[in-house]
């Protein structure tokens, strides 16, 4: 590709006053405004004085450019650029907008949240798909090792996925409150997040909290945990109370009806018995990586050698130790009790704490044997002394729902959260803005509304690609499309590029959200 006028001969100037660079903002705010954005923001926050004014404008502003893409505050400029004002009401300064985040308190912070709850399951139960067994659903993603043996047992499509894990945001500036050094050797602050998702929707954000750098993985983990799944149950709740009355407003909605069964799943940093006393009283199964320690090799020990079963992954992983990618291994399982107080372990006497379950183990071959037989699923003849790595984890769920195989996919899918913090990290996470710790607790709040947004409006354009898609693809694809303001009888217009390869989700999105207050993009004529 390449110009096809000489340098010369081009000029360009900004005086257009009827462009707007994102044209996919129209129906994503329609549908923010629908799900009740605005009208939840004024309802539940109360940030004082005339910096919390208007608080459900200033919110949708700061969702709109994070929807555009702005990482920061001053970015928020791109939404008073053009043709801006003629789509949109009130689209404040960024300074107002500033100013309004730097208001808050840790109070008002949980009142966002209280927000960001309440719109997630609007959102889930009105416009996002409820799955059911062989439904065709747009972007369906089926439960990790539900075409394998076992996928018929009881709950196979009814499950409800928890996703706990935390990051740290990296931040330079030398005032930010809260900064520390974390786990990763990095500057920053910790960002708790719980992502829930159930097959034919991918990972929408549930719950989140901003923590200092320096922060435990496993602190204020059980807090975030019972707020994850008492939103899960009030998503569940809608879903079996069904949409409200009037037109559909996309596919079949909600997580899936009928019986259900709720997984938390978390890596090692959180095996702790308060987030899985946690997520146990709150009625969840659990699925938590162990770390190897003496009582933990010694029940490995006790697995006989014609337990081990093999198994082949289509997808190779990493392993955890050496980062070699594993494409086969074997999996054995034996009766484990978390969490046994020592005198009482030793007297077999059970304490309220224990916690029965099952520990289900991953061992790698030696790399030898897989480099020898490097395409069969038979390691060979084993070395004299086999050097096995062991992986473990441990779960409550029922071994009549999840087999050993099968619950070794589903907890290894526990890595889909990572892509979360990614997406995060590729849009409004890319930056703390303030130095205010609360305000930046607020800002991610609003991250984890956006990324739902963005989310829902990829679901309900219908494209399967996008529904399974990153943030920045769909923001690409759906949001930033430049348009063209023209009015005509009391109407405006938007006049669209040709040829948008992504026109038909984009009309999808346009005629399902707004089909009751204009009419759709027409196509253009020959």
């Amino acid at each position: 590709m390449q110009l096809s006028h000489s340098s010369g001969s081009i000029s360009a100037r900004f005086d257009d006053p009827n462009l707007i660079a994102s044209a996919g903002l129209v129906p994503a705010m329609e549908l923010a405004q629908r799900a009740g954005l605005e009208r939840l923001a004024d309802q539940w926050l109360s940030v004082p004085t005339d910096k919390g004014a208007r608080a459900g404008l200033k919110v949708s502003s700061l969702v709109a450019g994070m929807l555009a893409g702005a990482d920061s505050i001053d970015d928020m400029a791109l939404l008073r650029h053009g043709g801006m004002g003629r789509v949109f009401d009130h689209a404040y300064a960024p300074s107002t907008l500033g100013s309004f985040l730097r208001a808050f308190t840790f109070g008002h912070v949980r009142q966002l949240d209280a927000v960001a709850a309440r719109l997630l399951t609007e959102l889930a139960t009105t416009h996002l798909p409820r799955p059911g067994p062989g439904a065709d659903r747009p972007g369906a993603d089926p439960v990790p090792g539900a075409d394998r043996p076992g996928a018929d047992r009881p709950g196979a499509d009814q499950l409800v996925l928890v996703d706990v894990d935390d990051t740290v945001v990296e931040v330079h500036g030398h005032a930010k409150q809260g900064a520390g050094v974390g786990y990763n050797h990095l500057r920053g602050l910790n960002a708790l997040i719980a992502a829930v998702s159930w097959p034919g929707v991918a990972p929408l954000i549930s719950a989140q909290r901003l923590r200092q750098g320096r922060a435990n993985s496993v602190r204020g983990a059980g807090t975030l945990i019972r707020a994850a799944l008492a939103q899960t149950s009030r998503m569940l709740a809608g879903a079996a109370a069904g949409p409200p009355a009037g037109p559909p407003a996309g596919p079949p909605a909600g997580p899936p009806a009928g019986p259900r069964t709720v997984l938390v799943r978390m890596d090692s940093a959180f095996f702790a018995r308060k987030p899985i006393a946690a997520a146990r009283a709150g009625g969840a199964e659990v699925s938590v990586t162990v770390r190897l320690n003496p009582r933990i090799e010694a029940a490995i020990a006790t697995i006989p050698e014609s337990a081990w079963a093999p198994v082949t992954y289509n997808r190779p992983v990493p392993d955890p130790d050496t980062g070699e990618l594993i494409h086969r291994a074997q999996v054995a399982e034996v009766d484990f009790t978390v969490f046994t107080s020592g005198s009482a372990h030793k007297k077999h006497v059970p304490q309220a704490t224990d916690l029965p379950g099952r520990l289900v183990v991953r061992r790698v071959p030696p790399l030898a044997a897989i480099d020898a037989h490097p395409g069969s699923p038979d390691p060979g003849q084993d070395p004299l002394f086999p050097a096995w790595r062991y992986h473990a984890f441990f779960t409550t769920m029922p071994a009549d729902v999840h087999d050993t195989a099968t619950a070794d996919r589903v907890h290894r899918a526990h890595a889909v959260v990572e892509q979360v913090f990614a997406d995060l990290k590729g849009s409004a996470l890319a930056h703390l803005p303030s130095g205010r710790f609360t305000a930046n607790a607020a800002w991610l709040t609003l991250a984890a509304i956006t990324f739902n947004l963005t989310r829902a409006a990829a679901v309900i354009s219908g494209a399967p690609d996008l529904a399974r898609a990153t943030g920045p693809t769909v923001r690409r694809k759906l949001i930033n499309i430049p348009a063209r303001i023209a009015r005509s009888a009391r109407r405006l217009t938007l006049h669209l590029p040709t040829d948008w390869p992504w026109e038909h989700p984009w009309t999808q999105l346009w005629t399902t959200v707004l089909d009751r207050v204009a009419d759709p993009p027409k196509p253009a004529t020959p």
